[in-house]
């Protein structure tokens, strides 16, 4: 039986905001799921629920028939890149190998064009880019069955983009991935379906005229 994650009847406030109603969604290996939204939407907030480090009162989420309060504690089932950086920055890019090697798919993990380059420097030292780009092939390789990937490609040069992309189709064949980013256009290249937040609710886009239709875009892309 395939790996299912399966999330329903997700609210969220702040104050007297509420920033998500009613929320569902489902997952599993072979899914690249896109979430789209206006800066404020919930994206990060579903993410973290989703994840279970963000604390709400109405939730409901199911992995592979399991009822979890906290997904992240539960090993191997579910990783989670936050926007912010998190790897230690006095360690080199090959310590950071070596720290996390018991839990990675680890074949050709360093045989990269990336990382050829800066395998014994300092992840302090890295660009925002390098960094960024290791902490998404370290989160996507790590043995785990579904990856939430919140900004991906934020601050990485066009050349390692493309590599993303790809690295995210990949091992979407193994694992179902939930991702968004502030550029919507490379949510839109890798997604096989894609979801808008509006207004506290998660509807779903069939096609790119769905999103201007919504005024989510505009009709020249």
């Amino acid at each position: 039986m395939s790996d299912l994650l399966e999330a329903d009847s997700i609210r969220k406030e702040f104050g007297d905001k509420q920033v998500l109603t009613d929320i569902a969604i489902s997952c599993q290996p072979g899914d690249i799921i896109g979430l789209l939204g206006r800066n404020g939407s919930g994206k990060t907030t579903l993410l973290k629920i989703l994840f279970g480090t963000l604390y709400t009162d109405h939730k409901f989420i199911r992995i592979n028939n399991s009822v979890l309060n906290h997904p992240f504690k539960t090993k191997n089932t579910i990783a989670y890149l936050s926007q912010d950086n998190f790897l230690p920055k006095n360690i080199t890019v090959r310590q950071v190998f070596e720290v996390y090697s018991d839990s990675l798919e680890q074949i050709g993990f360093l045989d990269d064009e990336v990382f050829s380059k800066i395998l014994n420097t300092k992840i302090g030292l890295l660009s925002g880019g390098e960094s960024r780009y290791l902490e998404v092939k370290l989160l996507l390789c790590l043995r785990t069955h579904f990856v939430l990937l919140d900004e991906p490609f934020n601050g990485i040069s066009p050349l390692h983009v493309e590599l993303i992309k790809k690295m995210i189709v990949d091992k979407s064949l193994s694992k179902g991935i939930l991702l968004t980013d502030h550029d919507y256009r490379n949510v839109l290249d890798v997604a096989k379906k894609y979801y808008l937040l509006f207004d506290g609710g998660l509807k779903l886009m069939k096609t790119k005229q769905d999103l201007i239709e919504w005024g989510y875009i505009p009709e020249r892309v």
